[in-house]
């Protein structure tokens, strides 16, 4: 074959391979074209419209198949190879399929009221059963604060009624003739912080009864009966072994008769008392519950943690004062 015919064939050559890409073969970058499929039109690789799926752990996995990138060959006019086809498979971006989150079906959370103090029976208290309904307030003080009161001393003595440790004597409930524990320390000590802040506020509370023995109470309610007889004694005086001053945890302030009443000592301390462990004992209008008359002298300590409680669950049944008759589900009558 002669020259001229070998010359004719590389140039067709040449000009098939530039069809293909750019009008001007140029420089290297220039001859890189990037191509779906082959080089070829006609032999174009083609794509299902169905892919093919499988299901793996429960999904559901579309497979797509892969493309080719394509870079052609070019030789300039002396048969130089300027650039080489270069078939390089490229797999593309399989989406990942989403994790479906199981529904959470929604809680339906019911409330349960705390049931009424009204509750509890007189046998179910007499019975032992823990009867305190109101939960501790967040506003009650814990240990580290100035004004927290602990619960009195429990002493395990057979004939004195506890519930909740809270000792509960009453004209239903009495206490040992021999029993003699002094005024208790720590409602001597709560009382101080009371009277100093009341004191604060130009306020005079004073301790003018605390402990009484069984027998100095016999005395008392027995010169009363001489006096006023028995049935108008029993409103206002506690029988020997009935009286919360045997229990040491009681305190009389300031005038022990009605002429305290309406004071602003009496009504600070109504207020406030329970801010350090005390309650009001024999509130007004209670005397059918308590069965003594009004006293706004006296107060009794059962620690903070248990006159938050009191003052809590009367706040909710709106009423200003309940007694531990009430709270306890309890009575008080001389059976």
């Amino acid at each position: 074959m002669n020259k001229k015919i070998v010359l004719t064939l590389l140039l067709v050559s040449v000009c098939s391979l530039s069809a293909c890409g750019k009008d001007d073969i140029g420089s290297l970058d220039d001859s890189v074209i990037i191509n779906e499929g082959s080089l070829s039109d006609s032999a174009e690789q083609e794509t299902s419209a169905e892919s093919l799926q499988t299901k793996a752990g429960g999904y559901v996995v579309t497979e797509v198949p892969t493309t080719t990138t394509t870079i052609t060959t070019a030789t300039d006019e002396l048969g130089n190879i300027i650039a080489e086809t270069v078939p390089v498979e490229q797999a593309p971006e399989v989406p990942t399929p989403e994790t479906p989150v199981p529904e959470t079906p929604s809680e339906t959370v019911t409330e349960t009221p705390a049931p009424s103090v009204i509750d509890y029976t007189p046998s179910t208290a007499a019975a032992g059963t823990p009867a305190s309904t109101a939960v501790l307030p967040a506003d009650a003080p814990t240990q580290y604060d100035y004004n927290y009161g602990p619960a009195p001393t429990v002493y395990n003595i057979p004939g004195i009624k506890y519930i909740d440790n809270v000792l509960i004597a009453n004209k239903s409930y009495s206490l040992p003739a021999d029993f003699y524990p002094d005024l208790d320390q720590t409602c001597l000590s709560q009382f101080y912080k009371l009277q100093n802040d009341a004191a604060a506020v130009g306020l005079n509370i004073c301790l003018s009864s605390g402990f009484r023995s069984y027998e100095t109470q016999d005395y008392i309610y027995n010169d009363y009966v001489a006096r006023d007889g028995q049935e108008k004694a029993d409103t206002y005086s506690a029988r020997p072994g009935h009286s919360e001053h045997q229990s040491g945890l009681a305190i009389d302030v300031n005038q022990i008769d009605d002429t305290f009443i309406g004071t602003p000592e009496a009504i600070w301390l109504e207020a406030h008392c329970y801010e350090y462990g005390f309650i009001i004992r024999y509130p007004q209008s209670k005397q059918d519950i308590t069965g003594y008359k009004y006293e706004s002298w006296h107060i009794r300590y059962v620690g903070t943690d248990m006159s938050y409680k009191i003052h809590s669950k009367a706040i909710e049944m709106g009423d200003p004062y309940l007694t531990l008759e009430e709270y306890f589900g309890i009575d008080s009558y001389y059976h």
